[in-house]
């Protein structure tokens, strides 16, 4: 049965699935759906299409994790990056953000996410097994946790820390406190970013406070 909101079941059900992106309400999904209505035949079908070959085409790096349209990404491929170097972070943007500071030439770990009990993730929930296996090769100098500086992040990292702690050949950094603490690392300008990476401290230091 149509809304009496609506006049049309078609635009019902794409104000639904438009509502259901993070932050769009049903009166800003409805407001995008009539746009596409409006504009131009082909724009709406170009956007369809977009979203249906990035949903089809677009994974995750096997060995990062990061996205990727094959099976491993551009960054962990290229051969001029160092590959002894691991930047780990919690999320997609995070990778994003970092590149675009242009001071890193390592490789990345994507966590997917730190651990938070409250919201029922928990390590196992996170890509931490896979980081500890890169490590485990041997061919691993320095790990770097660039997580966001908050009390799920510190705990993430105390975290990883206590599972590399073995691999004593490795040395593990983290980021300069240039990020404020309680700050994310998607909502860090750029040079602050920079900055905060080109002089990273031991992890161990922070400990020892």
């Amino acid at each position: 049965m149509i809304n009496q909101e609506f006049a049309s079941q078609l635009l019902e059900d794409a104000v639904t699935e438009l509502s259901r992106l993070p932050g769009i309400g049903r009166k800003t999904a409805l407001r995008l759906a009539l746009h596409i209505l409006r504009a131009d035949e082909n724009r709406g079908v170009r956007l369809g299409q977009s979203i249906i070959d990035m949903r089809r085409g677009v994974r995750y790096c096997n060995s990062c994790h990061n996205i990727s349209e094959t099976d491993i990404c551009p960054i962990c491929a290229n051969p001029s990056r160092d590959n002894r170097t691991i930047c780990v972070v919690e999320t997609v943007k995070d990778v994003m953000s970092f590149e675009n500071t242009g001071q890193f030439n390592g490789l990345y770990h994507v966590l997917g996410g730190v651990i938070a009990p409250m919201d029922g993730i928990g390590p196992d929930s996170l890509e931490i097994a896979s980081l500890v296996d890169r490590v485990a090769t041997g061919d691993i100098d320095e790990v770097i946790l660039a997580l966001s500086a908050t009390m799920e992040g510190e705990t993430t990292n105390f975290y990883i820390y206590r599972k590399l702690a073995p691999f004593n050949d490795v040395k593990i950094t983290q980021l300069a406190r240039g990020v404020s603490v309680g700050n994310e690392i998607e909502y860090t300008d750029e040079i602050t970013l920079g900055r905060s990476l080109l002089n990273r401290t031991l992890f161990v230091d922070s400990i020892k406070r």
